[in-house]
């Protein structure tokens, strides 16, 4: 029986896709959802799976094709496994001869975005330790390999084209994901008016709240009680208080969002992607915590789904853990604003009269002047504020 293998469907968001990497040739014998090729989107690398267990009959687009929603891009030949004569098993050769160590030694096993990084630069995955799960190859592993050049031999060159010589350079091509970041950045600069405003944070009672309840927090619901579940809602509290800064433009129209997907930025070796916290005014302080640290780690992994990817009411970015005092976030577009967090400082402050060292963190809020007026941004980053020096009213559910 022949089997048809496509393209998934791919959100409206997302026009076409690139296959980055065929991890099965003509020929070779599949098993039902076993990886057969790496789809890279603007957004995330995802696995097309074998619908099936057989033989992979036929490829219909090779590496590096565009294709499109439902695209037929290979077959499979369900009967051929059991109908084909089973191969010749050939005599196990001497010991230490190069036949031995051929027959032994397995293929290199490579996540989607460290294939995509070795095939850029020419480089033999056979060559690379691999530090992942069951020796796995990752794109940390192939950065580490290419800060060691002489030591990197390559794919069908002398040595990896554009780093050597007294003044390296290296031109390699633009991921789909960092071109359509930079595009929408553009657009985003392009179309909207952004302003930002900006505003400074007393963090000592939310660090004070956290270090009283962190071990009763984390024995009841078994994770760790971080920043970002304070800002999530405190947030969420902000923008019912003001529904314009969760609103949208579409053409002459306002969209006004009675739901709050609050989108978080979070670093993955492809770049920043940004998850969606769906119905964030409804989830608890744990369900927050816990969902954000799985959407950091599967970024890492580079598991999430498209689905996660797409949407969101409004961003929150935190340029503070990668030590940021102060920046201007830009507008992840059609959203019309976003909140930057930063570094927490030491710093003197005023209380009743009395300079006192407290931690503070700069808030920086970007939003769309065409439909944002200066007051609703600065009074829903004031909101934000006030929420966060008295913690104790955003319910801890402990």
């Amino acid at each position: 029986m022949q089997i048809e293998v496509k393209v998934p469907n791919l959100p409206e968001s997302v026009a076409d896709a690139t296959l980055i990497n065929w991890h099965k040739k003509a020929g070779d014998p599949v098993t039902r959802d076993e990886n057969l090729v790496d789809l890279e989107t603007d957004k995330v690398v995802l696995e097309i799976t074998a619908p099936d267990s057989g033989v992979l009959a036929d490829i219909k687009r090779s590496d590096g094709d565009t294709v499109v929603s439902d695209e037929l891009i290979a077959v499979i030949d369900t009967e051929a496994q059991t109908t084909r004569a089973a191969p010749e098993v050939p005599a196990k050769p001497a010991a230490n001869t190069p036949e031995t160590e051929a027959v032994e030694t397995p293929r290199p096993r490579l996540s989607p975005a460290a294939g995509k990084l070795a095939r850029e630069n020419n480089l033999d995955p056979s060559h690379i330790k691999g530090s992942g799960r069951d020796n796995r190859i990752t794109k940390a592993d192939v950065i580490d390999y290419l800060e060691k050049p002489a030591d990197a031999p390559s794919v069908g060159t002398e040595s990896t084209p554009g780093i050597t010589g007294a003044r390296p350079e290296q031109r390699v091509p633009m991921s789909r994901l960092r071109a359509r970041v930079a595009e929408r950045l553009k657009q985003a600069q392009n179309t909207a008016a952004i302003l930002t405003t900006f505003n400074e944070v007393n963090m000592k009672a939310v660090m004070d709240l956290r270090e009283k309840y962190k071990d009763q927090f984390e024995k009841k619901y078994d994770t760790r009680l971080g920043f970002m579940s304070f800002f999530t809602r405190a947030v969420v509290e902000a923008l019912k208080q003001f529904p314009i800064i969760n609103a949208s433009i579409d053409g002459q129209d306002i969209i006004y969002h009675g739901y709050f997907d609050i989108g978080i930025a979070v670093g993955s070796p492809r770049g920043l992607v940004v998850p969606i916290l769906r119905d964030a005014d409804k989830t608890s302080f744990a369900e927050t915590e816990m969902r954000i640290r799985d959407f950091g780690k599967r970024a890492k992994e580079g598991k999430l789904s498209l689905e996660e990817l797409t949407g969101g009411t409004f961003s929150i970015t935190n340029g503070g853990v990668f030590g940021s005092l102060l920046s201007t976030p830009i507008l992840n577009p059609p959203q019309s604003a976003i909140l930057g967090m930063h570094k927490i400082e030491d710093k003197p402050v005023v209380e009743n009269g009395e300079i006192v060292i407290r931690p503070m963190m700069y808030l920086a809020l970007s939003y769309d002047h065409r439909i944002i007026d200066g007051q609703d941004a600065v009074l829903f980053l004031v909101a934000i504020k006030e929420a966060l020096e008295d913690p104790l009213r955003m319910l801890l559910e402990i």
